[in-house]
């Protein structure tokens, strides 16, 4: 097997940009004859849409999911002095989020079975400085709402949710951006919803912080030469990103769909390999989940290690990540933070254990038993599928 292309790569935006190529090209040249570049009137139309869509009252568009992270908790109050709650295993965007807003971030470990943050735990973590939890819908699965309110009126806590890889997932009839009083998302390519660029989102509930987003997004000014907000900055969703956004959004529910439909077909195979210490992470919640990605955990069961895994699917032309091999709390640009190995053993296990597999909507069943079957192949020794072989040989 010598060609070059990945026969399943980790992530395939082609089948979803080749139908409306045409259409990407009209609008972003529709925005080229305008020239409303900066805060044009295709952000203010997504901005609109994407908060409908989620159930959000407001969308405030920015740079990037990190800079929602960091607008949006100056613009709830949260800064110098006050503790917020994060799950060490996130990606360093939650943590950098946080720290630029002056808070001091306080990680929490997570459950190993579906790798979102433990709430007891976080309940455990509470002190008299803990002002906000920023819990992250991770791999495209939420959070639980219901966990997380009753965990905010025990505690008196604001919610400012980490949805960068949740667009549109659902648990408990509730959308990821509309649990608490403000959420944050990514539109980097890669996402559920990806732009041709970086981009990001505000949402909320509460008119105020949208205001305060706003002025804070564009150099602290509520209008043009008046500034009122001394932490202003320029973060601003650009136009032809938001022209972007606004032809792929009505296509979100389906891509998701399609998402889902490929972890089913996943899951379902792999329940072979169980018993050989190949455990998917669970879904608590059905079709809501959007996978984002789809995660397995290679447990000590399994009689190969994670890198010997990762080189048979290389070897079989399959492309594969680790989401995230080492936790916030010990990267080395954080060790300020005063965390030490162990601080979190369920994070710190998790990170040795997972693996991300192929995942994106376009994804056919033919190529996730590709996956699979080179995944068997690897714990039981046994070979390849001829047929599936066959059927994905180059041309």
């Amino acid at each position: 097997m010598t060609q070059s292309v990945p026969k399943v790569p980790f992530v395939d935006l082609t089948w979803q940009h080749e139908p409306i190529r045409d259409d990407i090209h009209a609008a972003l040249t529709a925005v080229l004859e305008q020239g409303d570049f900066v805060l044009g009137g295709a952000v203010k139309a997504f901005e609109t849409a994407f908060a409908e869509a989620t159930g959000a009252a407001y969308g405030v568009g920015v740079g990037c999911g990190t800079d929602a992270i960091a607008l949006g908790l100056a613009a709830c109050g949260i800064g110098p002095g006050d503790e917020v709650l994060l799950p060490a295993n996130t990606f360093v965007a939650t943590l950098i989020g946080i720290l630029r807003s002056g808070a001091t971030p306080i990680f929490v470990d997570c459950d190993r079975h579906t790798a979102l943050i433990d709430l007891a735990a976080a309940a455990a973590a509470v002190t008299a400085q803990t002002r906000a939890i920023v819990p992250v819908h991770l791999y495209g699965q939420m959070v639980s709402p219901s966990g997380l309110r009753q965990l905010a009126t025990a505690h008196d806590l604001l919610i400012f949710e980490d949805a960068a890889q949740a667009h549109l997932a659902e648990r408990e009839g509730i959308r990821a951006g509309a649990v608490g009083t403000a959420a944050a998302f990514s539109f980097y390519p890669s996402k559920n919803l990806g732009a041709i660029g970086d981009g990001g989102i505000l949402l909320t509930q509460e008119e105020l912080i949208a205001q305060t987003t706003r002025s804070l997004r564009n150099y602290g000014a509520v209008r043009k030469y008046f500034h009122t907000e001394p932490g202003g900055t320029n973060s601003r969703l650009d136009t032809l990103q938001a022209s972007v956004l606004n032809l792929k959004l009505p296509r979100l529910p389906g891509w998701n769909q399609a998402r889902n439909q490929i972890a089913q077909h996943y899951d379902q195979q792999l329940l072979a390999l169980r018993e050989f210490g190949i455990i998917p992470m669970r879904n608590d919640s059905g079709a809501g989940h959007v996978y984002h990605l789809y995660v397995i955990r290679i447990t000590e069961d399994c009689p190969i290690d994670r890198t010997a895994l990762q080189l048979v699917l290389q070897e079989h032309q399959i492309q594969s990540g680790i989401h995230y091999p080492v936790p916030c709390h010990l990267q080395p640009a954080f060790q300020f933070l005063n965390y030490q190995p162990g601080s979190f053993p369920q994070s710190e296990a998790l990170c040795q254990e997972i693996l991300s597999l192929p995942m994106y909507p376009g994804m056919t069943t033919e190529q996730a038993d590709w996956v699979i079957s080179a995944i068997a192949q690897a714990v039981r020794q046994e070979p390849i599928c001829e047929e599936t072989a066959t059927a994905l040989q180059p041309q």
